[in-house]
């Protein structure tokens, strides 16, 4: 997993990616190493917002692409509500590729076998 943390109107500090690093990092564990996560953080300028710290992640995975976003006091108690939150996205959308073919194979019963009977009293009709 690549992962890039970025700040909008600002520098990340060291303890604030280091913790971002290592809560995503238990999110790669469920995904290719190949898979390009992007993670901005912002905070909301406005003070009635008591939820003004704010974490923004997608992931672009093989298929769909995955966002989510979520807010809260700190830039750690939102990282850990949108890595809960991403686990969840990512095991559905797991859990559609592996389960969606099988239920389709279960839907159709195979083609009963043709009698050969009815076979060769087809080709004796057509000649």
């Amino acid at each position: 997993m690549r992962l890039q943390v970025t700040m909008r109107h600002g520098q990340v500090s060291d303890h604030v990616r280091g913790y971002v690093e290592s809560k995503f990092a238990k999110l790669g564990k469920r995904l290719h190493e190949s898979t390009l996560v992007e993670v901005v953080l912002d905070r909301e300028r406005n003070p009635r917002i008591a939820d003004d710290h704010v974490v923004e992640a997608e992931l672009h995975l093989k298929g769909p692409h995955l966002r989510g976003r979520e807010a809260a006091t700190t830039y750690e108690a939102a990282t850990d509500l949108l890595v809960d939150k991403l686990e969840r996205l990512v095991e559905r959308e797991r859990d559609k590729r592996v389960q969606e073919p099988r239920r389709r194979a279960q839907g159709t019963a195979p083609p009963e076998p043709v009698p050969v009977e009815e076979i060769e009293q087809a080709l004796r009709t057509a000649d």
